[in-house]
């Protein structure tokens, strides 16, 4: 079963609230993207957006310029029809993080919830950064948050690489500064709990 295929398969057959990373808004998230952007007219886009409401969240906080890329189509055909009409003002990208075509320089800010943590495979984890280090502006900011350490070890039938704040700073290495690292325990729909390790990184100019 190929990438794209199985992420389908999971939100055609699950609702947006039954599966173990969702969240009725990414707190943490949207705190440090306000935090970054002060300024409503940046660039944001949000990387493995999936059904997640962080989009809705950042056109009401006033974002003007917001992105959503996701591998699964059937995730962003059902983020566009919840958010109807606003959905115009959004741009839709559908593919591969490591490898679909984004503009150069595009972005202000990169937010990562729970995708990079996915990419098993060395030459993935290097082309995410490839794909980081082009399409952010210089001076950019990239938020990034996988499992930590004490995290599951697998998520959605997929193995996953956990982090601690330092290994996970040190894949993007010297042209990204951190700025900041938090750990969040996340409390799923299903009762349990999973550790998240967020790192927010300034590219340098």
């Amino acid at each position: 079963m190929n990438t794209q295929h199985h992420w389908d398969q999971v939100y055609q057959h699950k609702a947006a609230d039954a599966v173990s990373w969702f969240r009725p808004h990414l707190e943490r998230s949207l705190s440090l993207i306000e935090k970054a952007a002060p300024d409503r007219a940046m660039s944001v886009i949000d990387v493995g957006g999936g059904e997640s409401t962080l989009v809705d969240d950042l056109l009401a906080a006033g974002y003007r310029d917001v992105s959503v890329l996701d591998i699964s189509p059937a995730a962003v055909d059902a983020t566009r029809q919840r958010l109807g009409p606003a959905g115009q003002a959004v741009t839709w990208w559908v593919g591969d993080v490591t490898q679909v075509a984004l503009p150069a320089a595009r972005y202000d800010v990169w937010h990562d919830r729970a995708v990079f943590h996915f990419l098993t495979d060395a030459g993935q984890r290097q082309a995410y950064v490839r794909q980081v280090m082009r399409a952010v502006k210089p001076g950019g900011h990239v938020i990034v948050a996988t499992f930590g350490p004490e995290g599951p070890a697998q998520c959605s039938g997929l193995d996953v690489v956990r982090y601690d704040a330092e290994g996970l700073h040190g894949e993007f290495g010297a042209a990204f500064q951190l700025v900041e690292s938090a750990t969040e325990v996340h409390e799923t729909p299903f009762g349990t709990t999973q550790q998240f390790i967020y790192c927010y990184c300034v590219k340098a100019p």
